[in-house]
């Protein structure tokens, strides 16, 4: 996806990060779920925002800020093969820092945050604004792929736009929750 199909959907549906935060919270207290986030890129702002919420405590299991690979392989369980293989930006570390949260916390979801910020970092394979939203879920596993360079220009534009990602697609998984 990229970031302009990231803000479009967004903008259509009139989700900024406070509405995203609120309904997503209230949606888990809704259906008696908790949440977990894993976060590299975003530094803790996805779980800043969930918690800014009233009443997130009952819905909030935990955030761990996992910058480091060994703290990615060691809280989180990522695989030292997936970090190694594709590296600490990737789908597959996604996935697994959102399982391995979800498993850690006993929680129903878990959403997890890895990329390239910038303004350094970037490579040809995988330049500035390049993110991955993980998802885990009881029956779901899976990272959404985002190019945000085209409509980022600085750092915290890229987190700012990773952070409602991440809201966007928990809040998607807790509606589909029973």
């Amino acid at each position: 996806m990229t970031g302009q199909e990231l803000i479009k959907l967004l903008e259509h549906n009139h989700l900024t990060e406070d509405i995203l935060a609120k309904k997503l919270v209230k949606t888990l207290r809704e259906k008696g779920l908790k949440i977990a986030t894993a976060e590299s890129c975003t530094g803790g702002l996805v779980s800043s925002m969930i918690t800014s919420v009233s009443g997130a405590s009952e819905v909030f299991d935990c955030g761990v800020c996992s910058y480091s690979n060994r703290i990615k392989h060691q809280l989180l369980g990522v695989k030292d093969e997936t970090l190694s293989t594709f590296g600490a930006v990737s789908e597959e570390t996604a996935k697994e820092m959102a399982a391995g949260v979800r498993r850690l916390s006993s929680s129903d979801i878990g959403i997890s945050t890895t990329g390239i910020a910038g303004p350094t970092g970037g490579t040809t394979e995988k330049p500035v604004g390049l993110v991955y939203v993980g998802v885990s879920a009881r029956d779901t596993l899976f990272a959404v792929r985002l190019m945000l360079s085209d409509v980022a220009d600085s750092r915290e534009e890229v987190r700012r736009l990773a952070v409602l990602a991440a809201l966007y697609h928990a809040l998607k998984e807790a509606g589909k929750a029973s």
